[in-house]
């Protein structure tokens, strides 16, 4: 049996998804691993995306979240600002179980960066900014996606777009941030790592089948703890059968 990174990084957030729970996706992967999720062991998993709709359940992959085939089924479509109002109160009240965010770069205590690289100012490169990921970031558990690369993986972000764990244990309090929410964990094409329950800091979890920890730390801009990693269970025969023949046939992502 074999599989593709996108199929096994697709398996891993779909295991991040439990059955009950209400999550905030963008398309692309999220979409995927969500999608798997809802049909294998989470079928009552709620899915919110940031235009506005609640549940819904595309035939095709859609390519964006404007892309209208992602409303099929659909049991509510907002205007934007009843979706930002549904976001903020059910964040605060912790009633969004988490959200799948992604950047240009991220640092050991998961804040990320999707606004420029270089000084605000006058930046090398400047991207679209946080869009709902601030607020998301701020209010909710969040699940982190990104290419592993020492360039995006590094001690200190260009600029903080989404806040993680700040600075270490309790910044999030001092800031005025919902203390006790923050990134849960950052899955790679390497594996999935994990923030210390102590100081808040990154730690490798899982590396997949066929990728070794010392790789992940070569790709990784600083200092990783490699030494609690435990090797990935491999994807499920029937969890690569849904991905291949219902969730992504067409294979427009994995």
């Amino acid at each position: 049996m074999s599989w593709t990174a996108r199929q096994m990084m697709a398996v891993a957030l779909a295991r991040q998804i439990e059955d009950g729970k209400t999550y905030i996706i963008g398309t692309g992967l999220p979409l995927i691993g969500a999608t798997l999720a809802k049909n294998t062991h989470a079928p009552h998993a709620r899915l919110v995306f940031e235009t506005g709709l609640f549940e819904g359940n595309p035939c095709e992959v859609p390519t964006s979240v404007s892309d209208l085939r992602i409303n099929r089924q659909s049991s509510v479509l907002w205007p934007q600002y009843r979706y930002f109002g549904f976001l903020t109160v059910s964040a605060q009240r912790g009633k969004i179980d988490a959200g799948f965010l992604g950047g240009a770069q991220i640092d050991p205590y998961g804040n990320l960066n999707s606004t420029c690289i270089g000084p605000y100012g006058s930046p090398r490169t400047r991207f679209s900014g946080s869009g709902g990921a601030n607020g998301i970031a701020s209010c909710c558990d969040t699940i982190i996606i990104m290419k592993h690369e020492a360039r995006r993986f590094v001690e200190r972000v260009d600029y903080i777009t989404s806040p993680g764990w700040l600075n270490g244990p309790d910044d999030r309090k001092k800031a005025g941030l919902t203390p006790d929410k923050g990134p849960r964990a950052v899955i790679t094409e390497l594996g999935i790592l994990c923030f210390d329950a102590s100081t808040r800091r990154m730690y490798l979890s899982e590396y997949f089948p066929g990728v070794r920890p010392k790789t992940i730390q070569e790709h990784t801009g600083f200092a990783l703890d490699i030494s609690r990693a435990v090797e990935s269970l491999p994807p499920s025969t029937e969890s690569l059968r849904v991905l291949s023949e219902k969730v992504d046939p067409l294979r427009l992502m994995t």
